[in-house]
This record gives C-alpha cells, structure tokens and sequence, in this order.
C-alpha cells in the first residue's frame, strides 16, 4: 500500500513538473509574441513618422527655396530690365521677393530649414534606437524559448506539444550587406 502511495506520489510530481515547463514554454511563446507587437509598433511608427518629417522638411525647405529663387530670379530681371518702365516694374517685382524674405527671416531668424534637417535626423536616429531596443527585447525572448524548447528535460515537454526552436530577428544575408553600406537619408 505504501508503494502504491509513492508511485502516486511520484505521478503527482512528475504532472506538476510537466504542467509547470508547460506553462513556462506558453510565457516564454507569449513574451516573444509581444516582444514581436512591440517591432510592429515601433515599424508602424517609422513608416508614418519618417515620411511625415520627410515632407515637412522638404515643404520647408522648399518655401525656402521658392523664397530665395523669386528673390534671386526678381533680380535676374530688375538687371536685364531695359527702359524705365520695365525697371520699375521688375524692381518692384524684387522689392516684393525682398519682403517676402524680409518676412521669411524675421519669423525665423537662422536658418530653420539646416534645424529641420537635424530634428529630422534626432527623429530618425531616436525611432531608430527604439526599435533596436525592441528588436534586443525579442531576441532576448526567443533566445529563453529556445533554451527551454532545447534544454533538457524541458524539451520532451516542448516536443510533446509542438514547441520548436525559433528564429531571431536578423539582418539575413541581404540585409547585412546592405547594412555594411553607410546610410544616406536623401530628399
């Protein structure tokens, strides 16, 4: 009676121990799971940020643009303007370009298309921190699926129920050849 006890005993223990790597392989599938939300989040907001910023800053710069090249072209015409009508009339044309970058100036005394440029680039550069981080997370979560998916005993309890090894986020070998190019952020 006695044996019967301990072998029950021993089945009771050995269920315990299967259900509690069970569930240790279910949190560890789900940590990965969110860790992978977590990329999704960070790249959802890399696609709507960056080409937002992108066109705020190519809108900017080109206002800019559009300011100095009226200027420049106003000036262009008020030089090879002939005869006096024509001068005062291409030179009011330049003293009109002349206010608009007057009032260009004054409302943004340096240069805010250059400090564009570098909040475009501290964006970039932070969006881009944060899904490294988020990428480091999922790694570090599959790397504790796959130590308990291949360790034993744990892995008769991942193979009885179709727990496998799983891929880490990696460049691939595309990706890191195009990594070893120095990125270059064009407008």
């Amino acid at each position: 009676m006695a044996i019967g006890w301990i072998v029950l005993g021993i089945a009771a223990l050995l269920v315990i121990y299967c259900v509690a790597k069970y569930n240790a392989l279910v949190r560890f599938r789900n940590n990965r799971e969110n860790a992978f939300a977590n990329i999704d989040v960070q790249l959802k907001q890399r696609h709507d940020l960056i080409p937002q910023l992108v066109a705020t800053v190519k809108g900017y710069a080109s206002h800019e643009k559009e300011t100095l090249e009226k200027v420049i072209r106003a000036r262009n015409d008020a030089v090879s303007a002939q005869g006096i009508n024509e001068k005062i009339a291409a030179e009011n044309v330049l003293t009109s370009a002349l206010a608009g970058l007057k009032v260009t100036l004054e409302a943004y005394p340096d240069l805010k298309a250059n400090t564009n440029f570098l909040q475009l680039q501290e964006e970039v550069a932070d969006v881009e921190n944060k899904l490294a981080a988020t990428r480091r997370f999922f790694n570090s979560a599959t790397k504790e699926l796959n130590y308990a998916v291949e360790s034993f005993p744990s892995n008769i309890i991942a193979g009885m129920f179709g727990f496998h090894k799983e891929t880490m986020f990696d460049l691939g070998a595309a990706g890191r050849e195009e990594a070893e190019k120095t990125p270059q952020i064009q407008f």
